[in-house]
């Protein structure tokens, strides 16, 4: 079982890399997902265009600190001067760019980036051209199979991006058109590790340790990105590790759970202040409790909430509940 993922000068062992994800992968999800083994973090979906301008809103997207390193970048865009521009901005603050050739949510396909690019394979070349002579940093493209099951170019852009210069692709195995439907073919990830000469990272469908390895096992790929596994739950890069090591995964406990929420809650007020950060840990909490006895009613009570210590007191008494019910049972 592959254990070390090279992309470029970058060595990652485990080969496990935490996915970028709008609104979800800032600095305190990064800083929890790195406390549990994740050697590779990304920041969310950046715009080039948003770079360039210097907008307020994107540049705090790249709030950052020396314990989150090694960083990933993604970019996404259409112009392949502004990406590079883009790529000579954040050289600085990152280890590692990566550019959206895979997003399917119609803003970003409507401006021509993400899974657009999937359709023009002329301009994703020179896309990829530009940003790697703009930079010396690993280069990534993130993809998906195709614009719809009838239009399958991974293979075309896979092997576009190793003649271009990239150190490694991520496939997402399912169409612009399945958006999060159906289930992620990781056939297709197995098709493009053995097409191309460059690493392949494969992602899709990873909610469990056992997902992973699994994954790993079928495709050969060199490496894994967890996205919606790791909502609510950064345990899972602990768990997988813990199983390519030949032993057993060793689950959260109840009081683990509560400690790292609370963890959250706190790194999120420190980034964003109060008031901020209570809306944005609103859907961090449903992910949280997922699962437990009471989660529909803790939700249904966290969503009227507008102060911090009414927050921590929910959290803790809900938490503190269920470490209780566990040690009785």
């Amino acid at each position: 079982m592959v254990t070390l993922l090279a992309i470029g000068r970058l060595r990652l062992s485990p080969p496990l890399v935490l996915a970028p994800m709008a609104g979800i992968t800032d600095l305190a999800a990064r800083l929890l997902a790195r406390e549990n083994g994740a050697p590779l973090c990304f920041t969310e979906m950046i715009s080039a265009q948003g770079l360039i301008r210097r907008g307020k809103n994107t540049m705090a997207l790249l709030k950052s600190g020396t314990e989150d390193r090694p960083l990933g970048i993604q970019l996404f865009g259409d112009d392949p001067r502004a990406l590079a521009e883009s790529a000579g901005i954040v050289g600085e603050t990152c280890d590692l760019i990566d550019i959206n050739m895979g997003c399917p949510v119609k803003k970003v396909v409507s401006g021509g980036a993400g899974s657009a690019l999937l359709r023009e394979p002329a301009k994703a070349a020179a896309i990829i051209r530009a940003v790697r002579k703009a930079t010396s940093l690993p280069l990534t493209i993130k993809i998906r199979t195709g614009w719809t099951s009838g239009e399958p170019s991974f293979l075309e852009i896979g092997r576009i991006a190793e003649a271009e210069g990239c150190d490694a692709v991520t496939l997402h195995p399912r169409t612009r058109a399945q958006m999060f439907t159906d289930h992620a073919d990781w056939d297709r990830i197995a098709e493009l590790k053995a097409g191309i000469g460059i690493p392949v990272i494969g992602s899709g469908d990873l909610f469990s340790a056992g997902d992973v390895v699994e994954m790993l096992g079928r495709t050969g790929c060199d490496g894994a990105m967890i996205a919606r596994g790791a909502l609510g739950n950064p345990w899972i890069f602990r768990e997988t590790t813990e199983l390519l090591s030949g032993g057993m995964p060793s689950p959260p406990t109840m009081e683990e759970r509560r400690s790292v929420t609370l963890r959250h809650l706190d790194r999120l007020c420190e980034l964003y202040g109060d008031k901020t950060a209570l809306c944005e840990m609103r859907k961090h909490l449903s992910w949280y409790a997922r699962g437990m006895p009471g989660a529909a009613r803790f939700r249904a009570l966290v969503n009227t909430l507008v102060e911090k210590r009414q927050l921590r007191a929910a959290v803790d008494s809900f938490f503190t509940q269920a470490v209780h019910e566990q040690r009785t049972e």
